[in-house]
C-alpha cells in the first residue's frame, strides 16, 4: 500500500503532531497546520474512519501497578494448533503482545508481571499446559533503551 496516496501533506503533519501528543487540543493542531479547527477535526475523523488512526491510549508506568518485570517468551508450537493456541495465549495473565513469527517458534509474547516468581507461575501454570505448546524460551528484560509504538512517518514512499 502506497501511503503517499492515502494521506496528503496536511494529514502527514496532523499524524506527526498526534503521535507526539495525542491529547493536544484540536485548536493547537489547527494552529500548527494553518487550518480551521473544523477542517482539522474532519481530517482526523476521516483518518480514523479509514483505519489510519486506530485509536488513542494512555501509556502507564508499570511500576506502581506491580508489573515492573518485562519478559519476552518464545513459544514453539505444534503446527496443527496455531489458531486456537493464539487465542489462548492472548488470554494469559500479563500478556501484552502476541506475535506470530517465522522460524522455529510459532509465537513471541511480551509479558509484564510483578517478578520472577509470577513469571515462573505463569509459564508453568498458564502457558506450558496449553495444548500445542512444545517448548518456551524466556528472555527477561534488564533495561529498556527504547520502546515506542510510533510509526516513522518520515519513511513514507515517494
Amino acid at each position: 500500500m502506497d501511503t503517499k496516496r492515502i494521506i496528503d501533506d496536511i494529514d502527514h503533519q496532523i499524524l506527526m503532531i498526534l503521535q507526539e501528543k495525542a491529547r493536544i487540543p484540536n485548536a493547537e493542531v489547527s494552529r500548527q497546520v494553518g487550518m480551521a479547527p473544523s477542517a482539522v477535526l474532519e481530517r482526523i475523523r476521516k483518518l480514523e474512519d479509514r483505519g489510519i488512526i486506530e485509536g488513542y491510549e494512555v501509556r502507564l508506568n508499570p511500576q506502581p501497578f506491580n508489573q515492573g518485570l518485562m519478559a519476552f517468551v518464545q513459544v514453539s508450537v505444534q503446527s496443527s494448533c496455531r489458531a486456537d493456541l493464539a487465542i489462548a495465549l492472548s488470554a494469559v495473565t500479563g500478556v501484552q503482545d502476541v506475535h506470530q513469527v517465522a522460524g522455529e517458534d510459532g509465537y513471541l509474547l511480551k509479558l509484564r508481571v510483578a517478578d520472577n516468581g509470577e513469571l515462573g507461575r505463569i509459564l508453568a501454570d498458564e502457558i506450558c499446559p496449553l495444548a500445542g505448546v512444545q517448548q518456551t524460551r524466556t528472555s527477561i528484560v534488564l533495561n529498556t533503551i527504547k520502546e515506542t509504538r510510533k510509526i516513522d512517518l518520515n519513511r513514507l514512499s515517494s
